[in-house]
């Protein structure tokens, strides 16, 4: 929506088939909104982009935003250790009592922070802010790590003079994801919708802004102090 398919901010519109999903839940529509696009993209980045499994340590870069905390409560509940990063040092009680492990106050450079705490590197790292922290995000990752690029908080898209023989270390992957609808099923995103019904997954809603006040909305994503995902009502 709004790349590949007009309508967007439409009251109807028409989309390919396996774009759509029944979904069953009791969930208001300010809630359940926030919820797909969100979902899929995580799912995809942890599942496909990182191979996540159990008992594995993920740096969250970029931990405040949707994705950030929508990642950070379904590795938390797959069995892995997260590590959260934020721009601002109020904001690090808030990660933890949510379910991060650790903390790391952002300031443009975090993997020597992270090395002191974890001497051997982390095994994986979602990117969230994009190539403006990608190259510091790798040098986090001990051989054998994943790294995944999924968001472009950082306004940059491009890298600069990358070398990959010097930027990617030694025996560390380094991926993306910009997937799609058919990278989740229906059964899984059910699944996710009814945790959440069931209280055992939060969603970390923003503000919800009506569809006059959506120049407010952008205001806000753009500032990139929303905190949990934005929903437009019509």
């Amino acid at each position: 929506m709004g790349r590949e398919f007009d309508g967007a901010y439409a009251e109807f519109t028409v989309v390919p088939r396996d774009s759509v999903f029944v979904i069953k839940t009791n969930l208001d529509w300010k809630t359940l909104a926030a919820l797909p696009e969100m979902i899929q993209t995580t799912h995809g980045s942890l599942y496909q982009g990182l191979e996540i499994k159990p008992g594995q340590t993920l740096l969250i870069r970029g931990g405040t935003s949707s994705i950030g905390l929508c990642a950070m409560e379904i590795a938390k509940r797959a069995g892995l250790k997260v590590i959260s990063t934020t721009r601002s040092e109020s904001k690090s009680d808030y990660l933890k009592k949510l379910c991060a492990l650790d903390v790391i106050v952002d300031n443009g450079s975090v993997s020597a922070e992270v090395r002191k705490k974890y001497p051997e590197g982390v095994d994986r790292v979602l990117e969230l802010i994009g190539t403006a922290t990608l190259l510091d995000s790798l040098k986090a990752l001990k051989r054998g790590g994943i790294g995944c690029m999924t968001g472009i908080l950082g306004g940059e898209w491009d890298l600069k003079n990358f070398s990959p023989m010097d930027d990617i270390p030694t025996a560390v992957k380094l991926t993306a994801y910009a997937g799609e609808a058919s990278d989740i099923s229906q059964a899984q995103l059910q699944k996710y919708v009814d945790m959440v019904e069931q209280g055992e997954m939060r969603v970390n809603s923003a503000k919800t802004f009506a569809f006059k006040e959506l120049q407010e909305a952008h205001r806000l994503m753009d500032s990139n102090q929303a905190n949990g995902k934005i929903v437009i009502t019509l």
